[in-house]
């Protein structure tokens, strides 16, 4: 793996992290506001199912990344 793939799958990861402890804070805030306000524990719950849907794009992109440089 040159450097700078691995410095990109690094980035990545580090992406996907980012957008996972988001994820625990939106899940979080829907939690506490689901009987207070459910219009906005709505809201949290799908910006948090898109953080998900983005914390996977980067897992997989590194995922195939390494397949690539296996075969290599």
């Amino acid at each position: 793996m040159s450097p700078s793939n691995q410095q990109m799958d690094v980035n990545q990861l580090d992406q996907a992290k980012a957008s996972v402890t988001l994820t625990q804070t939106l899940l979080t805030q829907a939690i506490e506001k689901s009987a207070s306000d459910p219009t906005l524990a709505e809201a949290a719950v799908k910006q948090a199912a898109n953080e998900i849907a983005k914390a996977q794009t980067a897992v997989s992109q590194v995922q195939s990344a390494l397949i690539v440089q296996k075969s290599e």
